[in-house]
């Protein structure tokens, strides 16, 4: 990775260093390495982070002002859900 310094501005050299270690994952992976980690702590985190993933890619993946799946329709809103007879 290289960085270079144009015209002595140094901070914006700083920055976009930064930048491009977040976006490689550098930092994350120095955050998580920082201490040890049992395996079974590990497993976990990882099965935590598998269902974040597959819920944002299920959210994505459902039309815009589609009700969300499992959550009751209205009834999660405080409505009540009237048959159509009596309305």
């Amino acid at each position: 990775m290289e960085v270079r310094v144009q015209s002595r501005d140094i901070e914006k050299a700083l920055r976009t260093l930064k930048k491009k270690l977040q976006l490689d994952g550098v930092l994350g992976e120095l955050k998580k390495r920082r201490f040890y980690e049992k395996p079974s702590v590990k497993k976990k985190r990882k099965q935590l982070e598998a269902q974040k993933r597959k819920r944002k890619l299920i959210r994505r993946s459902r039309p815009v002002g589609s009700p969300r799946p499992g959550n009751g329709g209205d009834a999660k809103m405080g409505r009540q859900t009237v048959p159509a007879a009596e309305k």
